[in-house]
């Protein structure tokens, strides 16, 4: 048994994940041409079900890309794919769940009318947990210099497709320096997110967060944030543009993704910030654990 078995689906054929399922002319390979969701489970339960799905949805119309699967289809075959996998990995823990969905093969070309008919392809792996490291001193993060934030008017990032190449060469970019992840600037010179995850800072105990106009990813977890899991903790959020100059005013960062929800950062480059169990990132993180179980016991109808 390897030790990180990934169970994969494809077009309801269930496979490990290390064995080839996909045709070479696939445009997904080809040419990113595809979108995708991730969930995770919290307590068994996908969270964030239909919110995950809405966003889909809206990325695939971005792209004119039909979806031919539906919410009830994917769900069977999800349970097919977890199922196959604890077979695999018993007592694996919560899960991660990826969903693709590609445009399909067909003859070699960029015309979106040469692709036959759409493939999802599932995967399934452990959800990934907090290093105790990282909840403790937080991550290290670099502002990415040589490259920035493809504008919206080019590909929108808040897309959430098969293209990852801005993201990829400014997280290598930022690797480089040692840092552990990429804070992405836009044209103008406005903090973005970083490579998979939406950014927050804390500036005398109001929490901010750059607004979706600067050309960001609109997160499922950051939106849950804004709403009631900050109003739950007792926390006021502002969206406003935020700029390198800016992080020395700041006693926070933290990152929020759907995988690992609220994450600490504890510098910047240069800038250094509060890590620890009084933090408000700290007051978040316990919220929204409080709202994702609440969350698991309201919906056993999308348990995994």
């Amino acid at each position: 048994m390897p030790p990180h078995y990934v169970q994969a689906n494809t077009n309801g054929r269930l496979h490990p994940a290390t064995e080839p399922s996909i045709a070479p002319l696939n445009r997904g390979f080809l040419y990113g041409d595809a979108v995708y969701e991730v969930w995770r489970t919290y307590h068994g339960v996908l969270f964030g079900w239909e919110e995950h799905w809405v966003r889909l949805r809206r990325s695939a119309a971005a792209l004119h890309l039909r979806l031919e699967v539906t919410p009830d289809s994917v769900l069977a075959e999800i349970r097919r794919t977890v199922a196959a996998y604890r077979e695999r990995v018993p007592d694996s823990g919560e899960l991660y769940v990826r969903l693709q969905i590609t445009r399909g093969a067909g003859p070699i070309g960029l015309d979106i009318a040469l692709a036959d008919r759409s493939d999802f392809l599932l995967l399934v792996q452990p959800c990934p947990a907090l290093a105790p490291a990282v909840a403790a001193s937080g991550l290290r993060l670099s502002v990415a210099t040589a490259l920035r934030r493809n504008p919206a008017e080019s590909l929108d990032p808040a897309w959430k497709t098969g293209n990852y190449l801005n993201n990829l060469l400014c997280l290598r970019e930022a690797r480089a320096r040692g840092a552990d992840d990429v804070l992405i600037l836009n044209l103008a010179g406005d903090v973005t997110e970083a490579s998979v995850a939406n950014v927050a800072f804390v500036r005398r105990g109001t929490v901010v967060t750059p607004p979706l106009s600067a050309g960001l990813l609109s997160g499922i977890t950051r939106g849950l944030v804004l709403g009631r899991v900050a109003a739950a903790a007792g926390l006021e959020v502002v969206e406003e543009t935020v700029r390198p100059e800016d992080f020395p005013a700041m006693e926070e960062c933290f990152l929020l993704s759907t995988t690992k929800d609220i994450v600490p950062v504890g510098a910047i480059d240069q800038a250094t910030f509060q890590v620890g169990t009084g933090s408000v990132a700290a007051r978040l993180k316990r919220s929204f654990a409080d709202t994702a179980r609440a969350y698991a016991a309201a919906h056993p109808e999308w348990a995994a």
